[in-house]
C-alpha cells in the first residue's frame, strides 16, 4: 500500500503541478496583456505630446509669418523716408524761392520754378508725403506740433492758439516724419 499511496501522491501532486502551471500561463497571459496596453498607452501619451509639440510649433511659425508680414508692409510703406526727409529742405528752398520770384517781373522764371516744384511735390505725394495742415488760429496741439516759441496772446481768441507757422509739416502714411514748427499764443 505504500506504493499505492506513493503512487497517488505523485498523482496528485503532477496534477497540482499543472493545475499551477495553467494557472501560471494565464497569469503571464494577463501579465503580458497589461505590458501591453501599458506600452499602448505609453504610446497614445507620446503621440499626443507630439501632436502639442507640433501644434504650438505650427502656431508660433504662423505668427511668425503675420509678424514679418507686417514688418515687410511697414517697411515698404516707409522704405525711402531717409530720402524724402532729406528732400523736405528741398521744398522748404522753392517755397521761399516763389515767394521772391512772386515779387520780380520775371514771370518766365517764376513760371519754371513753379513748375520744378510742383513736379517735385507730386512725385513725393506719389509716394506717400503729405503736407500736415495748419493755419492760424487752430489750438496748438503738442503732439502734432512743435512749439519754437510762445508769445503773448495779441487777444483773448488767440490764447492757447497758434499765431505763425515757422516751417511747414510733413507725413508719410499715418506717421508725422517732420512736426510743424508754429508759434503759439500764451
Amino acid at each position: 500500500m505504500s506504493k499505492k499511496v506513493k503512487a497517488e501522491e505523485m498523482e496528485e501532486a503532477v496534477s497540482q503541478e499543472n493545475i499551477s502551471t495553467e494557472e501560471n500561463g494565464e497569469n503571464q497571459k494577463e501579465n503580458s496583456g497589461k505590458s501591453t496596453l501599458t506600452e499602448e498607452e505609453e504610446l497614445r501619451e507620446d503621440l499626443a505630446k507630439e501632436k502639442d509639440k507640433f501644434l504650438r510649433l505650427f502656431a508660433e511659425f504662423e505668427n511668425y509669418k503675420k509678424r514679418t508680414s507686417k514688418e515687410r508692409m511697414d517697411l515698404f510703406k516707409t522704405a525711402g523716408q531717409e530720402v524724402i526727409v532729406s528732400l523736405l529742405p528741398v521744398i522748404d528752398d522753392f517755397d521761399r524761392a516763389l515767394k521772391e520770384l512772386a515779387k520780380s517781373d520775371d514771370t518766365e522764371m517764376f513760371k519754371g520754378v513753379e513748375l520744378i516744384s510742383t513736379k517735385l511735390r507730386e512725385t513725393l505725394k506719389s509716394k506717400g508725403l503729405e503736407e500736415v495742415v495748419v493755419k492760424q488760429g487752430d489750438a496748438f496741439d503738442a503732439e502734432v506740433h512743435d512749439a519754437i516759441t510762445q508769445i503773448a496772446a495779441p487777444n483773448k481768441k488767440l490764447k492757447g492758439k497758434i499765431i505763425d507757422i515757422i516751417e511747414k509739416g510733413y507725413k508719410l502714411g499715418d506717421r508725422i516724419i517732420r512736426h510743424p514748427k508754429v508759434v503759439y499764443g500764451n
